[in-house]
């Protein structure tokens, strides 16, 4: 049975290839223009699954998207590393000094700014989406526009690639996590990944008190990310990546822990991705 899937953007954008990578080819999109409204598609169950940047090693994390797993309550059940070579595109015949305008991403945009600096005549433009450009080209048969995206948004679009790999740091990934409205995924022994968030109270030296029970409990901290909590000024939630060898490392960290917090949540239990 075909699985449905909801991503941020449509075909030819990063989201979209990591889907097909992910589930393989045999699947369904709902494609949606922004991220609230891949929580929705879930949340609605208009969707299976669905595919969510969390985080770029250029441009850091996508702090709105960590709000959006938590307040409409969705489920990590894995993640995904992918390379990001950001080309630009343009309607085939045209060299980068006829470009005037270059929409994508906003975040796709900063990754490539170094770039950019050497152009000024051109305008850089926000789009919902790095496909999105790519293909309102393609349909409209637009010159003096390029697109900012991957090279399956070129194919997919038959757009030429003027410049290409042209992000500011070579080294690009962004990684994504794959989401479900519940949690019974994955058996106990292959979890060797957790997400969690938490919030502390004013006590001094409270967040230093959780990081070691992490470390007695055998689990290593790989993220800790804290968001502001809006209805209480100056308060933060904590939102925290750990992995381990053993899932009765997690569970004994996460009865101290519902002790030592407040608002203990557990946001996934997942295989960690070898990248």
């Amino acid at each position: 049975m075909e699985i449905k899937v909801a991503i941020q953007g449509i075909q030819g954008s990063f989201h979209h290839q990591v889907a097909h990578r992910y589930f393989g080819e045999a699947i369904g999109l709902d494609e949606c223009v922004t991220f609230r409204d891949v929580a929705n598609s879930l949340k609605n169950n208009q969707s299976d699954k669905a595919i969510m940047a969390i985080e770029n090693s250029i441009a850091g994390a996508i702090l709105p998207n960590y709000a959006l797993i938590d307040s409409y309550d969705l489920h990590i059940i894995g993640e995904h590393f992918l390379d990001i070579h950001m080309n630009l595109m343009v309607f085939p015949g045209q060299t980068i000094e006829e470009i005037q305008e270059v929409h994508s991403h906003p975040i796709a945009l900063l990754q490539c700014a170094n770039f950019f600096s050497q152009y000024p005549h051109i305008k850089l433009v926000e789009s919902s989406d790095t496909a999105i450009a790519a293909k309102r080209i393609q349909e409209n048969q637009l010159k003096g526009i390029g697109a900012l995206g991957g090279p399956v948004a070129a194919e997919i679009y038959n757009l030429e690639i003027i410049a290409n790999g042209i992000h500011t740091v070579k080294s690009n990934k962004t990684r994504f996590v794959v989401l479900k409205a519940s949690n019974k995924e994955i058996p106990k022994d292959l979890i060797n990944k957790a997400s969690v968030k938490f919030e502390l109270d004013d006590t001094p030296g409270s967040l230093a008190t959780v990081l070691n029970v992490m470390n007695n409990c055998k689990l290593n901290l790989t993220k800790i990310q804290s968001l502001p909590i809006i209805e209480t000024p100056f308060t933060y939630a904590f939102f925290v990546d750990v992995v381990f060898e053993k899932y009765k490392h997690f569970e004994k960290a996460k009865k101290v822990m519902e002790i030592m917090t407040t608002h203990f949540k557990v946001l996934g239990e997942y295989e960690k991705s070898k990248q």
